[in-house]
């Protein structure tokens, strides 16, 4: 077994806690450990998200970097008499990624049942029925109970959480690290990391790093976040796709593992602040720091809800090139993690208020 650092004891720590929106409590608990000794206060909203400051200068302006907690996962919607188990998906999922897969199922009084997704054998389907992908309101979970009242024993109700099962690993190539949940506790590694690297350093700004909640079912803690933090700048720290798999045209996906973290030009939620971005790129030139640009016309991150936020933020999305996102098991590159941080924190440096003000209309 590989021994863990103290940078991968976090990473797994947080992509091993089992967090699905509404139900972050245990991510939210591992990033407060990991951000405590760099923050000089801990806040919470009413949702439940995590706001950790790092007190500057105190007439600059306040940065805000989110990730979120929350990951992909499922909740209980019904047990049979047969002890089986129905499922509500909260967030995306492909139905194709899920079939066989191991989940664990928390119960109200935390202990945890594994399950397993399972669907009509194919050996009875017909050779039509075989050539089709199952559809997710046909599948079930079985927690291996023979009755309702055996699994009911156990504590599983309706309304309890389902998260995928995965072990973290580190690949061969030890940069690769494979994992559930990067979507998106790497975001939240990073907002720990930036006040880890702004711990004896002075910057011109109050900069707040959140772990906000219920993002995968439409930015929601994020736009929480932002009215109790009132950024005069926003970053939103996620995972972006990385196109470097087989079949993947770089018209579909240009992202590639490993050649810096991305700088988000549009998604569905937002039109990057052109100042900011220019700011951030400039940044990164003048530092050596790799990037790529990004955009995703499919989805959004948090940035969607903090850029209308209040009077509005000018705000950009950073993320992390990553494979297999929203499924049981997605890979990304260390150095592209790192990368981001030092972006953000060179950024961060440089925002005083004149720059600010100055972005504002760029």
């Amino acid at each position: 077994m590989v021994q863990l650092d103290e940078q991968l004891q976090m990473l797994k720590d947080l992509t091993d806690a089992k967090g699905i929106p509404g139900n972050e409590r245990e991510p939210r608990e591992v990033m407060k450990r990991y951000i405590e000794p760099f923050a000089d206060s801990i806040g919470y909203d009413g949702l439940g998200s995590l706001i950790a400051e790092k007190k500057g200068d105190p007439e600059g302006p306040r940065v805000l970097v989110a990730g979120h907690l929350d990951e992909v996962g499922f909740m209980i919607s019904k047990i049979d008499d047969k002890g089986f188990l129905s499922f509500q998906t909260v967030g995306g999922w492909w139905s194709q990624v899920m079939l066989a897969q191991r989940v664990t199922i928390v119960t109200r009084d935390g202990r945890e049942i594994t399950g397993v997704i399972g669907s009509k054998p194919p050996h009875i389907l017909s050779a039509d029925a075989r050539k089709k992908p199952v559809d997710i309101k046909e599948m079930f979970i079985d927690i291996g109970a023979s009755s309702k009242e055996e699994a009911m024993e156990w504590g599983v109700r309706p309304g309890d959480m389902v998260a995928p099962y995965f072990e973290f690993t580190v690949m061969n190539n030890p940069d690769y690290l494979l994992a559930k949940a990067w979507d998106n506790r790497i975001g939240c590694a990073i907002a720990i990391d930036v006040l880890r690297k702004l711990k004896d350093e002075k910057h011109p700004n109050t900069v707040f790093s959140a772990g906000a909640v219920q993002e995968e079912i439409g930015l929601r803690g994020a736009r929480t976040v932002a009215a109790k933090v009132k950024p005069d700048i926003g970053f939103a720290v996620d995972v972006g796709i990385a196109g470097d798999t087989p079949g993947v045209s770089s018209k579909e996906a240009s992202g590639k593992m490993g050649k810096g973290p991305q700088i988000v030009l549009f998604d569905a939620s937002m039109v990057s602040h052109k100042g900011l971005r220019d700011l951030v790129v400039d940044t990164a030139e003048e530092q050596g720091i790799p990037y790529q640009f990004e955009t995703i016309p499919g989805g959004g991150t948090d940035a969607g809800s903090i850029h209308l936020a209040n009077e509005g933020v000018p705000s950009l999305a950073i993320c992390i090139p990553t494979r297999y996102i929203h499924s049981h098991a997605a890979m990304l590159h260390k150095q592209d993690y790192e990368h981001a941080v030092q972006l953000i924190v060179e950024v961060i440096k440089k925002l005083d208020r004149e720059t600010v003000d100055r972005l504002t209309f760029e």
